[in-house]
């Protein structure tokens, strides 16, 4: 599974423990689309335009993007057609957002989350969409 990751300066401590972590769990392709350093003055739209794209064209990735609440991200992730970016604060939630609303992006925020990052992470990567109702509910979103 391609994995496709980015942030932006409220983020970006984060996401280099994430990417330092996921070969450990098995995730070998991944890709940090940015920033390479930190830049306290950089915006977090082009970073999640940039990965919502790349999700939009690779149907069996994953994307990763962090700020510091994780909601600038997810709106503007899902201004990408075919993207549905959760943001979600524990494992449990990053379960359901795959398994029910088929999410394609997860959003973390780097601020205020009580739950370990990586668990919910974990928990996103190894979710497997359900199908019946479920589908055809993201199928209606996708029509929009």
């Amino acid at each position: 599974m391609q994995i496709f990751i980015a942030s932006d300066h409220g983020g970006f401590e984060l996401k280099q423990k994430l990417l330092a972590a996921l070969p450990g769990l098995g995730y070998l392709d991944q890709q940090d689309l940015g920033p390479a350093e930190l830049d306290p003055d950089d915006d977090y739209p082009p970073f999640a335009f940039a990965v919502g794209e790349k999700v939009a064209l690779d149907p069996e990735s994953i994307g990763i993007l962090i700020c510091r609440s994780g909601n600038g991200m997810a709106i503007a992730a899902n201004k990408v057609k075919g993207v549905r970016a959760a943001l979600c604060f524990s494992p449990e939630h990053a379960t359901k957002a795959r398994e029910d609303d088929h999410a394609n992006v997860l959003a973390l925020d780097a601020d205020y989350a009580g739950a370990d990052p990586l668990e919910i992470v974990k928990a996103f990567l190894s979710a497997e969409e359900h199908g019946g109702r479920h589908e055809r509910r993201v199928e209606m979103i996708g029509e929009y």
